[in-house]
């Protein structure tokens, strides 16, 4: 069976520390995306969305347990991709692609001027969790 969640590769780029993750999650893409693109979703695994005004150029924040990290959604393609660039995180993009042979593969970036990891792979078994709940 394939790893769900595979960390691809890890890399220091500059100022910059970047992070790429392959998802494997089961359900098709439009039930996946509201997992990754709704503040109720966001809510179950990663963190309280508001405000979250979904556009491009749309506010965010994230309300994480040591603050809040206000941003602006920097990419926006309902169904493809979802990218939000807050303060003091940096930027984390999500890229969604139909599964093969079924489910959603996501391609996740996080771009940081933080070396340390913010605990991605324990935030993406809670997701993996959420979306075979089917409680969407």
């Amino acid at each position: 069976m394939t790893n769900p969640i595979e960390e691809v590769t890890a890399e220091h780029r500059g100022d910059v520390y970047v992070r790429h993750f392959l998802l494997r999650l089961p359900g098709p893409v439009e039930e996946v995306w509201p997992a990754l693109a709704t503040p109720a979703g966001l809510g179950e695994w990663l963190a309280a969305a508001e405000p979250f005004e979904p556009r491009l150029g749309g506010a965010v924040a994230l309300h994480l347990p040591d603050g809040t990290a206000p941003g602006r959604i920097t990419a926006w393609d309902v169904e493809r991709v979802a990218e939000y660039t807050v303060e003091g995180r940096g930027r984390i993009r999500f890229h969604l692609e139909t599964g093969r042979p079924a489910g959603t593969t996501v391609r996740f970036t996080h771009e940081s001027e933080e070396e340390r990891d913010p605990g991605w792979r324990a935030r993406f078994e809670r997701l993996l969790a959420y979306v075979e709940s089917g409680t969407r």
